[in-house]
């Protein structure tokens, strides 16, 4: 279901007024917003990105902080890390078909975690994104979901840092969880 001509204008205002920094999501009939990320929160992203990076499939990119919008949901979100054809990212603007993404990786926020447990979790398997790695530094562990159908994943695997987790095609590595760090 498209979003309405008035819930747009109003997802369309937030992002326009949001201070630079700040992620815009919508969901079920609310907008989220976001501040900048943690130090740690980056640095476990870009120990995570560099390993995607080197075995991403040609012709296909990462973007950070792009928004995947499906037309089968009334959904925005802005994962941390996607990967996308190339083509797609051809466009001025920031918004790219969910369900091209790859993958969708999460860091989970220490002041928000039931956004990347529950909404993104739920969300990103409506909008059909075959896998969603979420990094919890709060407990030191990484969990892939994969297999969407609906609202749901039926697959689940679970890691602590300091082990690895196997990501499967199109990627198809062992990601090192042993560069992460939890929060403090």
């Amino acid at each position: 279901m498209p979003l309405d001509p008035q819930r747009l204008a109003l997802l369309t205002e937030a992002q326009r007024i949001a201070p630079k920094g700040v992620k815009v999501e919508y969901t079920d009939g609310v907008i989220i917003m976001q501040t900048a990320p943690a130090g740690i929160h980056q640095r476990n992203l870009f120990h995570v990105r560099r390993q995607f990076d080197a075995h991403r499939p040609d012709g296909c990119m990462p973007t950070e902080n792009t928004d995947l919008k499906s037309p089968d949901a009334a959904k925005l979100r802005n994962p941390d890390l996607t990967y996308l054809p190339e083509e797609v990212m051809e466009s001025e603007g920031n918004t790219a078909p969910a369900d091209l993404a790859l993958i969708a990786v999460e860091i989970v926020s220490p002041s928000n975690p039931e956004n990347d447990w529950v909404g993104k979790l739920r969300d990103y398997a409506v909008m059909r994104i075959p896998l969603y790695l979420v990094v919890d530094a709060r407990d030191s562990t990484v969990t892939l979901f994969s297999e969407p159908n609906h609202d749901r994943y039926h697959t689940r695997t679970d890691r602590k840092f300091g082990e690895s987790i196997h990501i499967p095609e199109p990627f198809g590595f062992g990601l090192d969880l042993s560069r992460l760090h939890p929060y403090t």
